[in-house]
């Protein structure tokens, strides 16, 4: 996924002069594409990110769309204030890039876990979720966000996620991409980031699911709630499955939805 943000990233600034990037000190070995291409757009704001945030958004206010890139947890709880008051609350284009949602990074400690991220980014009333499934999903979110500017929070997987679609996918904030069709009528699974490669292996390992279809939702956030009693209602159930702690994410947002 990582790959597929910086391949987007650098094509876009190809063609607009007004995408930066900025990371925390970290990124190496992903981000030097846009780096050397665009050295006059892209700045190491070090271990500093508060300091980060309010960067981006000083920068944004002056007619850039900034890309900030970081570990999950770092350019989110770190910075919060900054997010909410800096970028959020002046509606500025800012999107968040953080990588290794969920437990991507295990082994590093629950101070690399990002299992409540989606929880704190959801109530910002004009923050747009981008939690892409797999890399084609990354460059559908990617060219969505760099078409409609917007504080947005991009949440692409550490590394190695396999492509489940064949092509890039046209997405709309909270609309549902069908990956898997199911009985009509039946239920399905909703999964919203890199937990659609573990519903998918699972619905075709059991034969005895095929009734069951399988749904992504990449782009969700607050103001796309209004969307959601409809699509839920065309099935007699829905699971939601998500790399996050069950109270305050994704499923969460869902139940507020209906």
């Amino acid at each position: 996924m990582r790959n597929a943000f910086i391949d987007e990233l650098v094509a876009a600034a190809e063609i607009r002069d007004n995408i930066a990037l900025v990371v925390g000190d970290l990124g190496y070995g992903v981000v030097e594409p846009f780096a050397k291409r665009f050295p006059k757009r892209f700045f190491n704001a070090g271990v500093a990110e508060q300091n980060m945030m309010g960067l981006a958004a000083g920068m944004a206010s002056e007619g850039f769309h900034v890309f900030v890139y970081s570990i999950a947890n770092f350019p989110t709880f770190r910075c919060a204030e900054q997010i909410r008051n800096d970028v959020d609350y002046h509606n500025l284009p800012v999107t968040i890039v953080a990588v290794g949602g969920g437990l991507a990074y295990g082994n590093l400690g629950y101070s690399h876990h990002a299992v409540q991220d989606y929880a704190l980014m959801r109530v910002m009333p004009n923050m747009l979720i981008a939690a892409p499934g797999d890399p084609m999903e990354v460059r559908a979110c990617m060219r969505y966000l760099i078409n409609n500017p917007q504080p947005s929070y991009l949440r692409v997987g550490k590394a190695g996620e396999p492509c489940i679609h064949t092509e890039v996918p046209k997405v709309s904030p909270g609309m549902w991409l069908s990956i898997r069709e199911g009985e009509k009528g039946g239920g399905t699974y909703l999964t919203t980031g890199a937990t659609l490669d573990l519903v998918n292996q699972l619905l075709v390992k059991n034969l005895n699911s095929k009734s069951r279809a399988l749904h992504s939702m990449p782009l969700w956030g607050m103001k796309t709630k209004e969307s959601q009693a409809r699509q839920v209602g065309e099935f007699e159930s829905v699971i939601t499955v998500e790399d996050h702690l069950m109270d305050g994410g994704f499923g969460s947002w869902l139940l507020e939805s209906t």
